[in-house]
């Protein structure tokens, strides 16, 4: 059984974008393209209607090559309960209110058991200070906490594939 991963809305937006100016931008482009290419095919990946949604918004054809990057990826469902998951994260520090959907995202990750949440949003999902705060809140709630890290991280020879 392959590790699973949740794609989150800025995996797709770093993989379509027109190559950036800015150097940091387009070093995450590559690494994300680099990660797309060589290591999504060691793990079962799934996204949501969330990042569907958020992948949809923006220039027409921006948005066509993001939702084309994930239209072969298994959708998870949101409820009621990963609708309250998310606001305990908010409402307990983990996220700030400001950041609802990201809270979403990471309640997705952990109501489905997802083994890993890839994300280049390191100011309220990958944020090291954050992390443990989001940690705590998974586990005392009951769930699964799926380990939040950026392409860089998440290479093929850095994961066990069980089995």
């Amino acid at each position: 059984m392959k590790p699973t991963v949740y794609i989150e809305t800025s995996i797709p937006s770093y993989l379509t974008a027109r190559t950036s100016r800015d150097i940091r931008a387009a070093a995450w482009q590559q690494i994300t393209q680099e990660w797309w290419d060589e290591a999504r095919h060691h793990y079962e990946l799934f996204t949501s209607e969330l990042t569907l949604l958020e992948a949809s918004a923006g220039h027409e054809e921006a948005a066509k090559r993001r939702l084309e990057a994930l239209e072969t990826i298994p959708e998870l469902k949101i409820d009621s309960e990963t609708q309250q998951l998310a606001e305990l994260m908010i409402t307990q520090g983990g996220i700030p209110a400001k950041a609802q959907a990201d809270a979403l995202h990471v309640a997705i990750a952990a109501l489905h058991r997802i083994d890993y949440l890839l994300t280049w949003n390191c100011r309220h999902i990958d944020n090291a200070a954050k992390k443990p705060i989001i940690r705590a809140i998974c586990l005392q709630a009951g769930y699964h906490y799926p380990e939040i890290c950026t392409p860089i991280e998440l290479q093929p020879e850095n994961v066990d594939e069980r089995g």
